[in-house]
């Protein structure tokens, strides 16, 4: 069985010292490729989107990193294709380490201009007040290389709550034309 060397960023997380369990063989593939279908958008515009689940574990940056190559190439987007997979691959890596073992839902669109990408994670809301802004700067301060990119495309990126009816956090990036 495989564990991970690595501790959860979160503090509260990093405490129970969990093993991360391995990937399943349908998540090991090295060259994945997801089905690339456009939805029809109205107007009969066509605009990519594409959403999928990833484990909860480091190694799922490549994955979703293929994944979205594959698909902003499918859909002419090529101008896209180092800023966003370099966006995915930090969202991706350092929500799996935010929360250890649980599943990741990443979501890309192409509207409007702007490439916008969104990883939702499964993290816990903390009840001591202290305790959230700790987690909160850690994982602002592990994102410090995605700011950088996306401030050098002239990008916009954030972190927030998910809704009331979700659980987690949402972590975007924004990237215009």
């Amino acid at each position: 069985m495989h564990s991970s060397p690595l501790a959860a960023l979160c503090p509260a997380l990093a405490e129970s010292r969990t093993s991360i369990p391995p990937l399943s063989a349908t998540h090991q593939h090295t060259h994945a490729q997801p089905y690339l279908r456009p939805k029809g958008r109205s107007g009969g515009e066509r605009g990519l989107t594409l959403s999928f689940t990833l484990p909860g574990d480091t190694r799922s940056a490549f994955i979703g990193r293929t994944a979205i190559a594959a698909a902003l190439e499918a859909y002419g987007l090529a101008p896209y294709v180092w800023p966003v997979t370099h966006a995915a691959s930090e969202l991706v890596a350092v929500t799996a380490r935010m929360t250890p073992g649980r599943e990741l839902y990443v979501s890309l669109r192409h509207r409007d201009d702007a490439v916008r990408l969104l990883v939702w994670d499964q993290h816990p809301q903390h009840a001591e007040t202290g305790m959230a802004a700790l987690c909160e700067a850690r994982r602002r301060r592990a994102l410090w290389l995605l700011a950088a990119v996306v401030d050098d495309w002239g990008g916009e990126w954030g972190t927030c709550e998910a809704s009331q009816t979700q659980r987690g956090r949402k972590s975007w990036v924004v990237m215009p034309r």
